[in-house]
């Protein structure tokens, strides 16, 4: 069972996230994580997270157990780059190239438990509009029917307590 993520957009060098991800390649998922944990790299946090992702997608998608990942592929493409302008001396400008990549992954199995198929959740029903109208004219009238039976006991004579403030008198 091969589970996939992905990264797009980052807005670092292909370049240098690739001394990171060497490092990594062909490791368990929880070795490669303490590995990540100790390098000395920018890189490291968006590959950790990366890989943390799709420990997530293989242990709720697919009921797959953590100790039992590797990272079987992992490469770094070149992604957008912006283009911006910097001056320099005579009236010159020369360019600066902003690169992005994209980071794709793919977990393997280290030993094949014989799973492939997703797992099925279940959603609840849509609510009907309709519903929720019917029962809100329910309350409505619930309630109104309730004022009026408090307004039948104010003109009895029953004192009701309204508090005033900082006073602490009932009327």
């Amino acid at each position: 069972m091969e589970v996939k993520a992905s990264l797009k957009h980052l807005k670092m060098s292909s370049q240098k996230i690739r001394l990171v991800i060497d490092v990594v390649r062909r490791m368990p998922v929880d070795t490669a994580l303490d590995q990540l944990r100790f390098i000395n790299k920018l890189a490291t946090e968006p590959v950790a997270k990366l890989i943390k992702s799709a420990i997530a997608n293989a242990e709720n998608t697919y009921s797959l157990e953590r100790s039992n990942l590797y990272i079987k592929e992992i490469r770094s493409d070149g992604g957008v780059t912006l283009k911006r302008w910097m001056p320099r001396a005579h009236g010159r400008a020369t360019s600066i190239r902003k690169r992005g990549c994209h980071i794709n992954l793919v977990l393997g199995e280290i030993k094949d438990s014989g799973k492939t198929e997703k797992k099925i959740v279940k959603t609840a029903d849509p609510v009907k509009l309709e519903k929720l109208v019917k029962e809100g004219e329910k309350n409505l009238v619930k309630n109104t029917s309730k004022s009026e039976n408090e307004k039948g006991k104010k003109a009895t004579g029953e004192k009701t307590k309204m508090f005033r403030r900082k006073s602490g008198q009932s009327s």
